[in-house]
C-alpha cells in the first residue's frame, strides 16, 4: 500500500467552477486504471469550510507500487496534470493501515486530512520501541472508522523523512468533528481496485 498527493493553490479571485467542470469531464479516466486502490478528486474553496485558500489536488491510494511509477512515469496519465498545472511536487507515503467504513458502497463527497508530528519524547523509553506503541496506538484509533455510517474508507500513512503521520478519511457527507483536520470536497473517486486494499494494518 502507497499513497500520494499532489496539489495547488489557486488565486484568491479564481474561479473554482473551472476546476469542477475539469472533473466532470476528466473524473472518470482512471475509473479503471489497474493497480489503483482509491482515488480522490479534492478541492477546498476559500471560505468554505474554514478554508484560507483555493485548492485542488488529489490524494491517491496505491495497491502497486510499480502501477503508481507507471502512472507517474509511464506515459499518458501525469503527464495530463503536468500540461495542465505544471510539474507539481508528489508526496508520497508508506502505507501504515487502510480500513472500510460502512458507506464504502456510497461515493464520497468530503474529506479530512490530518497531520502528526511523532514526538522525539518517542524514542526516550529505552527499549527502542516507542515509535511502534505509538503506530499500535494510531491503527487502534483508525479502526474506530471502520463501523462508521459515514465513512467510505480511512486510510493512516507514514512520512519517513518528517516522520509524520496522515489520517486520511473519506466521508458520505461533510464533518466538524476535528478541528486539527483540513477538510475538502470531493469532486470525484475512482475506485478500481477497492477490493484488494489492505483491511487493516499492513505491518
Amino acid at each position: 500500500m502507497h499513497a500520494m498527493q499532489y496539489g495547488v493553490v489557486l488565486p484568491a479571485d479564481y474561479d473554482m467552477q473551472i476546476m469542477r467542470d475539469i472533473v466532470a469531464r476528466n473524473g472518470h479516466l482512471l475509473d479503471e486504471r489497474a493497480g489503483l486502490g482509491f482515488k480522490a478528486y479534492l478541492m477546498r474553496e476559500r471560505g468554505l469550510s474554514d478554508s484560507p485558500v483555493n485548492y485542488y489536488g488529489s490524494f491517491y491510494i496505491w495497491n502497486d507500487a510499480s502501477a503508481m511509477a507507471h502512472f507517474l512515469v509511464g506515459g499518458g496519465a501525469f503527464e495530463r496534470i503536468i500540461r495542465g498545472l505544471g510539474r507539481l511536487a508528489v508526496a508520497q507515503w508508506l502505507g501504515i493501515s487502510c480500513v472500510p467504513g460502512a458507506a464504502r458502497t456510497d461515493a464520497p463527497t468530503f474529506a479530512t486530512s490530518r497531520l502528526t508530528t511523532l514526538s522525539s519524547t518517542l524514542d526516550l523509553r529505552g527499549d527502542g520501541l516507542g515509535i511502534a506503541a505509538f503506530m499500535e496506538d494510531e491503527c487502534r484509533n483508525l479502526e474506530e472508522f471502520r463501523n462508521h455510517p459515514d465513512v467510505h474508507t480511512a486510510a493512516l500513512v507514514l512520512d519517513v523523512q518528517r516522520w509524520q503521520i496522515i489520517r486520511f478519511v473519506a466521508w458520505r457527507a461533510p464533518v466538524h468533528d476535528d478541528e486539527a483536520a483540513e477538510r475538502y470536497e470531493i469532486l470525484h473517486v475512482s475506485t478500481p481496485d477497492i477490493d484488494a486494499l489492505p483491511n487493516g494494518r499492513v505491518w
